[in-house]
């Protein structure tokens, strides 16, 4: 089974013995937890991992490592990862930092206001 992350890199994923559950097993948006994943050769993914699978580097054959969790930590509401440019200030007197793809502070609970074109991707 093949799988492609959000950087493009090819991976092969070990086949389970496991059987898929039906599409309503399926879970919401945001409560899987995502890990950096890193082969020998220093190339790095990001994705969901399941327990017991093995990872591997379609282009040089390596098998990725899990080498650290993605912040924010699962469950989330947001799917973006902790990195300066996913990042804005609530506005609210406690100024905490809140993903941009979220419509309320996780914080304060207050609908955070509108993106300036240009500063929303």
């Amino acid at each position: 089974m093949e799988d492609e992350d959000a950087q493009g890199a090819s991976i092969a994923r070990a086949p389970s013995s496991e059987s898929r559950g039906s599409l309503d097993s399926v879970a919401a948006v945001g409560l899987r937890q995502k890990y950096r994943l890193r082969a020998r050769s220093d190339r790095e993914i990001i994705r969901e991992v399941e327990p017991g699978r093995t990872y591997v580097d379609k282009e040089s054959g390596e098998e990725f490592e899990v080498v650290g969790k993605l912040l924010p930590l699962a469950p989330s509401p947001s799917e973006l990862p902790w990195a300066v440019q996913h990042l804005r200030l609530c506005g609210c007197s406690l100024e905490q930092l809140v993903p941009k793809d979220l419509n309320d502070c996780p914080h304060c609970g207050r609908r955070l206001p509108a993106l300036e074109p240009g500063n929303g991707e």
